[in-house]
């Protein structure tokens, strides 16, 4: 039997490995162009009224990533599970989720934000040049105020806080409530020096300083334990998600 010969066909067979190759390379070259896998998730949100995930409203069930911007309205809270912590974003709030060394994290930008968690790696809330965390793996609540670049206030609601700035740390004990000012390393380092009275004395005794004086705390007292009570049960109610 003859077999029948097909013009070309001996052309197209030649092309078959050239053809074969340039497919290979396109399909990795695409992979690189396409860039880096999408980063894994960082927490879940829980609760959410009248708040954004970037330009994006906020839902229940939504997946957050390292440097999504959460914000409220003036009458909105988002809150959010991130492992073994959670955060809540009360009204008039900002913040940007990242994650610091394997656990996640949050600066806040604007407003209030309250967090939970019962280890004391697990979670750290920046604020200005602070570090907020909790001071033993025991549960903890703790809350900040941003009011400005170089002053915030911080409360402990349950559990031991430290703040750190600049390698400084001081211990916040628990139920208690500081106004914290901020102070740049010249500023510090001033002539009068730790221990000087050029600022007045806090509201239930004079200020402490901490370290190389990088920043100032001032008791404020146990006024703000009160309105604490909601965001505790929002946080730790087991009806909850």
């Amino acid at each position: 039997m003859l077999a029948l010969h097909r013009p070309g066909e001996d052309s197209m067979r030649g092309l078959r490995t050239p053809l074969a190759t340039l497919l290979f390379a396109g399909l990795a070259a695409s992979a690189v162009w396409a860039g880096p896998k999408p980063a894994d998730s960082l927490g879940t949100i829980v609760t959410a009224d009248h708040a954004r995930v970037g330009d994006s409203a906020a839902e229940v069930g939504t997946t957050i990533y390292t440097g999504d911007r959460l914000t409220t309205d003036q009458q909105g809270s988002v809150q959010l599970r991130a492992g073994a912590a959670r955060l809540l974003l009360q009204s008039a709030s900002a913040a940007v989720v990242n994650d610091t060394e394997g656990a996640p994290s949050a600066r806040l930008l604007l407003g209030t934000a309250t967090f939970s968690t019962g280890n004391a790696k697990a979670f750290t809330l920046y604020a200005s040049r602070a570090a907020i965390r909790a001071q033993s793996d025991g549960p903890t609540i703790g809350q900040v105020t941003y009011l400005s670049e170089t002053e915030l206030l911080v409360t402990s609601k349950r559990g031991p806080l430290t703040i750190t700035v600049d390698g400084e740390t001081q211990l916040i004990d628990e139920g208690a409530s500081y106004r914290v000012v901020l102070e740049s390393p010249a500023e510090a380092q001033g002539p009068e020096g730790a221990g000087s009275n050029k600022r007045e004395k806090g509201m239930n005794g004079p200020p402490l300083r901490a370290g190389r004086n990088y920043f100032t705390i001032f008791a404020v007292g146990a006024t703000a334990l009160i309105t604490g009570f909601a965001i505790h049960e929002a946080l730790e109610s087991p009806s909850r998600p």
